[in-house]
């Protein structure tokens, strides 16, 4: 049974041949039958030509070598990804109808050619493809496929392997974002180690490989009689944690024109305002699992931020109001909270408050769901949100982040401001 299936398909895939075939036998028989001498030449026609094109066509699928050069496998949202592609022949025979592909995952790549070779002929063309959406996604291996001119036989061989490239989301700068400052604890705040060097230097402990020199603290090291380096600590500011509300439910439109989008753009922007600000920048996220950043500093963690970023779903089940309970052991009188969410349910603001009633700072950017094709208006959280003194921007479908992002509340009257509708 599997053998017949095998032979099936080889049929499918090779429905020319079978009709050749079919057309060859049908043709002698017919001038076994009538003796007429040109079908007798049409079906010896076919049975020559069809194991020369056979052969042919995998001869010119050997003999090759593909090089492929990429630029990178790291851009963020708008910037183009740029390769080369280079196939060289190796025989003294020309190819002809050769189609080369690099096949992608990525919306809108298209790295395809169908060329021809001389003796050792050399053809090669860049590429150049803008990202559109954030995510993961393929490239590669480079396929070349070699049929012959009447479509009977195709060979495709494959080179090199497949490589990933990462995309990470748009992040504009926002030259006039605030929130409220957290408050900062005394002598008992907890201090927290980092690999970042900072002013606050915490001790000494033993050289290990891979340290920096610049990290070595001398005194110590002539007193221990072996090399010492510095441990560092946070500088006294108070932690930020973004919690991005990834409830599938609660999100309207899709691709670039969703509100999934725009959420993980102004989840990106904040953490970038923050980090360049030298705070300590956390996230929370709930899309197909939990993901949690812990708080820190620096552009390392910036890449790790963008790369959680980058793979951010709007699949979760999660409400924001559960994800807000469940993580907020996380959250002191040292932290403030940022919630970024399209969502028009009362819960998540209610309890947002709570965490404002226990000394927490806390702020949120509101998408108008509306306004990316949803059905409910966010204004009723908007006004809770308002009356309950929570510092709040609003989004709309096609805003531009760095203006919408820019009134919120008043810092100097310490209420909520009016944004534009």
């Amino acid at each position: 049974m599997e053998r017949l299936r095998a032979l099936g398909g080889a049929a499918r895939r090779n429905a020319n041949v079978t009709l050749a075939v079919s057309l060859a036998v049908a043709c002698f028989i017919i001038a076994l039958s009538s003796g007429f001498w040109l079908l007798f030449r049409l079906s010896y026609v076919v049975a020559f030509a069809l194991p020369l094109l056979y052969f042919w066509t995998h001869a010119m699928a050997k003999s090759l070598t593909v090089e492929v050069q990429r630029t990178t496998q790291r851009v963020t949202q708008g910037q183009p990804i740029e390769g080369r592609i280079t196939v060289r022949s190796r025989s003294v025979l020309p190819k002809m109808w050769l189609e080369v592909e690099d096949p992608s995952s990525v919306p809108g790549h298209n790295a395809r050619r169908v060329l021809a070779l001389g003796a050792q002929g050399v053809a090669s063309w860049d590429y150049r493809t803008r990202t559109r959406v954030r995510g993961l996604y393929t490239l590669g291996p480079v396929r070349v496929t070699a049929s012959d001119p009447f479509g009977f036989f195709h060979v495709t061989r494959t080179f090199g392997d497949a490589t990933t490239l990462l995309v990470y989301p748009n992040a504009p700068e926002l030259p006039n974002f605030y929130i409220p400052p957290a408050n900062l604890p005394g002598e008992g705040r907890i201090r927290r180690r980092t690999h970042n060097v900072t002013p606050n230097v915490a001790g000494v402990r033993p050289y290990e490989p891979g340290d920096s020199f610049n990290r070595v603290h001398w005194p110590a090291t002539a007193h221990r009689g072996m090399p010492m380096v510095k441990i560092f600590e946070l500088d006294p500011a108070s932690d930020i944690w973004l919690v991005l509300d990834l409830q599938g439910s609660q999100h309207a439109g899709e691709g670039e024109e969703g509100t999934e989008e725009m959420a993980v753009s102004v989840a990106a922007s904040v953490a970038r305002y923050f980090l360049n600000a030298h705070r300590s920048v956390g996230l929370i996220s709930f899309g197909d699992d939990l993901r949690v950043n812990e708080p820190d500093r620096g552009q390392n963690h910036y890449t790790r931020l963008l790369e959680s970023l980058a793979l951010a779903r709007a699949t979760g089940t999660v409400p924001l109001m559960n994800l807000l309970i469940e993580e907020s052991r996380r959250f002191g009188r040292h932290t403030t909270v940022v919630v970024v969410t399209p969502s028009a349910t009362q819960d998540w603001a209610l309890t947002l408050m709570s965490l404002q009633g226990r000394g927490v700072k806390v702020a949120a950017v509101l998408l108008e769901a509306d306004t990316f094709g949803g059905t409910t208006s966010p204004l009723d959280v908007y006004g809770t949100l308002a009356a309950g003194g929570v510092y709040a921007y609003t989004v709309k479908h096609h805003d531009d982040l760095t203006h919408a992002l820019s009134e919120g509340s008043d810092p100097m009257l310490g209420r909520i401001a009016p944004t534009k509708r």
